[in-house]
């Protein structure tokens, strides 16, 4: 058993997070390799638990998005996100890409 696959075990101990995905998450998430596009699934199956967030090194962004968060999918690749106003429950899959994203 993986470490990953043992964590999300515990995924009924937090609140489920809704993910509402942009077209330029998706442009982006399909000209990845598939192997990858498989990592990023399980990535964002821990992350709609909040207790994980932790876990991904959930980090707000700053300068001309400091109104976005991130988190790592491996050491090369990163999703950005941003919250629905003050509901934490309700995030926005901006893009997904390599440090290149943040320019």
């Amino acid at each position: 058993m993986t470490r990953d696959s043992y964590l999300s075990n515990f995924n009924f101990m937090s609140n489920k997070i809704e993910i509402i995905y942009t077209p330029k998450f998706f442009r982006s998430l399909k000209k990845l390799e598939k192997k990858l596009q498989m990592e990023v699934f399980e990535k964002i199956d821990l992350f709609s638990c909040a207790g994980n967030h932790k876990l991904l090194k959930v980090h707000k962004l700053e300068g001309v998005l400091k109104h976005c968060y991130s988190f790592s999918v491996n050491y090369k690749y990163r999703i950005v996100f941003q919250y629905d106003g003050c509901n934490k429950n309700l995030v926005f899959f901006l893009n997904i890409g390599d440090h290149d994203i943040y320019i």
